[in-house]
């Protein structure tokens, strides 16, 4: 059977809430002690704390903006402009505001957490919002991820409809393209729901580096945030997991079910453990519930795709890929894994159009890299 594990992250990585909050709050649920005590303590005012370089931008280049158009709209500008600072979306490490303005770079969280921490700076109100949009998944070895999207609203209209929309009274910062914003159902989040999704995004992102130690902390930050998280307290049960500590893990993933019955990412991580322990009965019983909730779970495709490379069928993996590509077209991994099945057989016309398509999705610059000599190659060999 295979081991894996099932992360709710934000934009890059979504911690997901219950109707009701679970009460007690879940201190029952930490066991500090069986981890390496933290050496970079958690502080919220370090999330939204300005650097001297951006204390700097806002004394000149913003407010330099806002005196010709206004703090809303002189903010936005000096932003988001392309002649400005040329921020680039990417689905890199979560940041924080002084990071992402470093860098000139971040996913979405770490952009509406800098854009908020300028628009605090000149005492502007700030709402926050979780979008309801298609879950998309991504892995890591054994992690598997899944995100979703946050953005930041403040008041009056923007000009550059690419990156702004709103109507006359509030301006919503975000960068999905504006055909997929028409009609985008929202959910408002408190500061602090905000906070612990950007705890939560840093633990999952130790995790997938192996350091489960430095994880455990940022989970247990993100938990006591916003204890109404489930997607934190999901996060807490893998590290759990990851570190041999099974009652503990499953103590927290039958937590989060009782709240949620159908929290299908608690229930995939619950199975695993049941398979661990050798539960038979009770691991089959929950994996049918799971079935009929979820009866085509994200990388199913993909995994069969695998199975069938190892076996040398070209053919059949090359459908599987195509039909994990079909349902989801944005991942890099699942267009590279097609390209190879149609490289197999001698496809390479076929090859090259799933190596351009990886290229094109693929999140970092390292992997693009990678992907143009992978092309690079596959011209080579369609060369008379």
């Amino acid at each position: 059977m295979m081991t894996r594990w099932i992360l709710l992250c934000l934009c890059a990585l979504l911690a997901a809430c219950a109707t009701t909050p679970p009460a007690p709050p879940p201190r029952h649920l930490l066991h500090d002690t069986l981890f390496e005590p933290s050496t970079q303590p958690t502080r919220s005012g370090d999330v939204f704390a300005l650097s001297d370089e951006m204390r700097d931008y806002l004394k000149t280049r913003i407010a330099d903006w806002t005196r010709r158009n206004g703090r809303q709209k002189g903010l936005l500008d000096a932003l988001y402009a392309r002649s400005e600072l040329q921020l680039r979306y990417d689905t890199g490490p979560t940041r924080t505001a002084s990071e992402a303005f470093a860098a000139r770079s971040g996913n979405c969280l770490s952009l509406v957490i800098m854009t908020a921490a300028f628009a605090k700076a000149l005492d502007l109100h700030v709402e926050y919002q979780s979008a309801f949009t298609d879950e998309t998944w991504s892995r890591s070895g054994q992690l598997y991820f899944r995100s979703g999207h946050v953005n930041i609203t403040l008041s009056r209209r923007a000009v550059d409809a690419s990156r702004v929309v709103g109507d006359a009274v509030h301006w919503t910062v975000d960068f999905l393209p504006p055909s997929e914003l028409r009609g985008l159902r929202t959910r408002r989040l408190e500061e602090a729901e905000l906070l612990s999704m950007y705890y939560n995004n840093r633990a999952a992102e130790m995790l997938a580096q192996g350091l489960v130690d430095p994880a455990y902390w940022w989970a247990r930050e993100a938990t006591l945030t916003a204890p109404q998280s489930l997607g934190a307290l999901n996060t807490l049960g893998v590290i759990y997991q990851r570190r041999g500590l099974r009652p503990q893990a499953e103590q927290v993933f039958a937590h989060v079910l009782q709240h949620d019955p159908q929290y299908t990412a608690a229930m995939h991580n619950l199975v695993q453990l049941l398979a661990e322990a050798g539960r038979t009965a009770e691991r089959d019983a929950l994996a049918a519930r799971l079935a009929a909730l979820e009866p085509e779970p994200p990388f199913r495709y993909f995994e069969l795709g695998q199975a069938a490379l190892r076996e040398g069928d070209y053919r059949a993996a090359r459908d599987w890929f195509a039909k994990e590509v079909a349902r989801a077209d944005y991942s890099h991994e699942f267009h590279f894994w097609l390209g190879v099945a149609h490289y197999r057989m001698g496809e390479i016309e076929a090859a090259r159009r799933e190596m351009e398509l990886a290229q094109a999705h693929s999140p970092t610059r390292g992997e693009k890299d990678l992907y143009a000599a992978k092309l690079a190659r596959l011209r080579e060999l369609q060369q008379p």
